[in-house]
């Protein structure tokens, strides 16, 4: 089934207007960029788009969740980052796209040609800016699952990627969201973090029964006590 597009609806609707990189832009410029753009649904498992994809668009995540993965020599999928709601994603100065991008929950999306958010760029220093900024987050961010990849313990990369997903899901900087879906089946989670499915379902358990969160259904996560989270997870508390 194909995609679902549709013309940019309000700025001012928009769940993730304070948050996004165009939250630095005046009224009147997002309305400019926002003409440009297009509002665009993916189901679960849809393509954003593929590795070697010329001139791919560029896009901020409305909400939902994305996953970046790369397919090695062997056909296994290798998950390099997760991108959450505010998100931009898009390669600005490479000719092609170098990963797949994946919707792992129903999400939508504003989507821009990339000459267009090139135009706006050189429009709007204030936007290229808060894209840089952007760009170095998430830099960080890989590199932060890297070290944690090599040198944490399953227990702890489980609770540190718990603890990001009741970040993402928080509509506040000062605290973590107290309930929250996962968007990675168990297998995803497995392949992120370098474990097995049986590694994260018992390790997932024991977080359980530390008291730290409490699981409802498939994918459901309350999150019992934050203090024990962070502390499992080596990630620092929200800041207020």
């Amino acid at each position: 089934m194909a995609a679902a597009f549709a013309v940019n609806t309000a700025c001012e609707t928009c769940p993730v207007k304070d948050s996004a990189a165009c939250a630095v832009l005046t009224e009147e410029e997002r309305d400019a960029l926002a003409a440009a753009g297009r509002t665009r649904t993916l189901k679960r498992g849809e393509m954003l788009f593929a590795a070697g994809d010329e001139n791919a668009a560029c896009a901020t995540l409305v909400s939902g969740a994305l996953k970046v993965s790369a397919i090695d020599r062997d056909g296994n999928e290798q998950i390099l980052a997760l991108v959450h709601p505010s998100g931009f994603i898009g390669e600005l100065f490479a000719p092609f796209a170098h990963h797949d991008v994946v919707a792992l929950t129903e999400s939508r999306l504003c989507t821009f040609a990339r000459a267009d958010i090139n135009q706006a760029i050189d429009l709007y220093p204030s936007l290229a800016r808060a894209l840089l900024r952007r760009s170095q987050e998430d830099l960080l961010a890989t590199r932060s699952l890297l070290e944690l990849n090599a040198t944490a313990d399953a227990e702890a990369r489980l609770a540190a990627l718990i603890h990001d997903f009741a970040v993402a899901a928080s509509h506040s900087s000062c605290h973590l969201a107290s309930e929250f879906e996962l968007p990675l089946t168990r297998g995803e989670i497995a392949n992120m973090l370098g474990l097995t499915i049986e590694t994260v379902s018992r390790k997932l358990g024991e977080i359980e029964e530390a008291g730290a969160i409490l699981r409802k259904g498939k994918r459901g996560i309350e999150l019992i006590d934050p203090a024990l989270l962070q502390a499992l997870s080596g990630r620092q508390a929200a800041q207020a």
